[in-house]
């Protein structure tokens, strides 16, 4: 693990890559959670306050679309300007001070995500330029473990400062984080060609990204896998209040310690991913962190806290897996002129289906036993990771 994290630190694009992560990933969690809040303070309602969560994940059902702008421009000068734009708008926060003028904090959520996902897609495709092929499995593992490490640790920072001094702190606070990401991103040193002048139009341009990871015999597996993984990850996530009311008897407040020992799972799993991809191989690897991750679903369904806890913690280890391979492939596999478009592609292939099992979910378990619903869960799982074994085993 040690020796994996020198491995990247030593690559200076790689190491600077990984603080800017860290830098704007703290101020995202931190405003992610207080948008919430803040609403729910000044309305005193719950649906408002979880349309927050819709305002930020919803632009990435245009992810194929909006990816295209990471394949029009020098990636890190987008970067940076993407950066700096989001450290400026939202300072704009700082007039929301009563229920009257929420548009303007919705409003920038939206934009939040729309930037987020060109920012992701630009983000992918020039680490695949500016860091070593050898790294790509190893920094993608560490981004995992970064991103996920911020969220056990902002929002309980930007709750405390909420509450000490209001929502607009809170956005200054992340206003800040992406400015020094952006000095970040400027440091590095990295050569980029000019972008390719494309005559074809902006829809065709758009389609690209999807043919790409269609016709690529090595990508377009782990992108299912990975989009009926995070369809069964939505519904696992919808179980949660019945497993810990219903199953174990707990109060509500039992679902955040769930949560935290899966974070706990998702930071270390990140540490060890590229060793693991480079002895499994991508989709060996991907197949058994989806066999663990169904394997742990069903578990779910023993009402005993101690299986719940393991359960959690085998759900953070597993469920990265495919995604982690996915994009590491996706990188490596695909032209560098059309890599921001595929990328925000596969987000949206692989994320979408997360979002719709929530609400599938959560009007399951009002009719069906929480405990059935996990077994049918989990053994859809393990059906996902045999056919990706499968395929694997077929490519050789």
């Amino acid at each position: 693990m040690t020796w994996t994290v020198s491995r990247v630190l030593r690559d200076r694009n790689a190491g600077l890559y990984l603080g800017g992560v860290v830098v704007s990933g703290f101020g995202s969690s931190a405003m992610w959670l207080v948008a919430g809040i803040w609403v729910k303070s000044l309305t005193g309602s719950n649906s408002l306050a979880a349309l927050c969560t819709f305002a930020l994940w919803a632009p990435t059902l245009a992810g194929p679309l909006l990816g295209t702008f990471a394949d029009r421009t020098r990636r890190r000068p987008l970067l940076v300007g993407t950066n700096l734009g989001l450290g400026l708008l939202l300072l704009s926060l700082f007039a929301v001070d009563s229920a009257d003028r929420l548009w303007i904090l919705f409003a920038v959520l939206v934009v939040y995500g729309a930037v987020g996902v060109v920012h992701d897609a630009a983000e992918s495709a020039l680490v695949a330029s500016a860091v070593d092929k050898d790294l790509l499995g190893d920094f993608n593992g560490l981004r995992m473990t970064a991103g996920e490490g911020m969220k056990l640790v902002a929002p309980l920072a930007g709750a405390g400062l909420f509450t000490a001094y209001g929502g607009a702190r809170v956005a200054l606070l992340d206003a800040v984080t992406f400015v020094l990401a952006a000095g970040l991103y400027a440091l590095l040193r990295v050569r980029e060609e000019p972008p390719v002048r494309e005559t074809a139009g902006w829809w065709e341009r758009t389609a690209d990204g999807a043919r790409d990871l269609w016709a690529d015999r090595r990508v377009r597996p782990l992108v299912l896998a990975g989009g009926a993984t995070m369809l069964l990850a939505g519904l696992n996530g919808a179980l949660i209040f019945a497993v810990v009311d219903e199953g174990l008897g707990r109060s509500p407040g039992f679902v955040g310690v769930l949560y935290a020992v899966q974070g706990a799972g998702s930071v270390a799993v990140g540490l060890v991913a590229g060793p693991l991809l480079r002895g499994l191989g991508e989709r060996r690897f991907a197949a058994a962190g989806i066999a663990l991750f169904a394997v742990a679903v069903a578990a779910r369904a023993l009402p005993y806290d101690a299986v719940a806890l393991a359960a959690s913690a085998a759900v953070g280890l597993g469920l990265p897996c495919v995604l982690i391979a996915a994009l590491t492939t996706i990188q490596r596999e695909t032209p560098d002129r059309r890599l921001g478009r595929a990328t925000a592609t596969a987000n949206t292939l692989m994320f979408t289906p997360n979002a719709l099992a929530l609400a599938l979910g959560a009007g399951l378990t009002a009719v069906v036993p929480h405990t059935v619903l996990l077994l049918l869960t989990g053994a859809c799982g393990v059906l996902t990771a045999i056919c990706l074994t499968r395929a694997a085993t077929r490519s050789g």
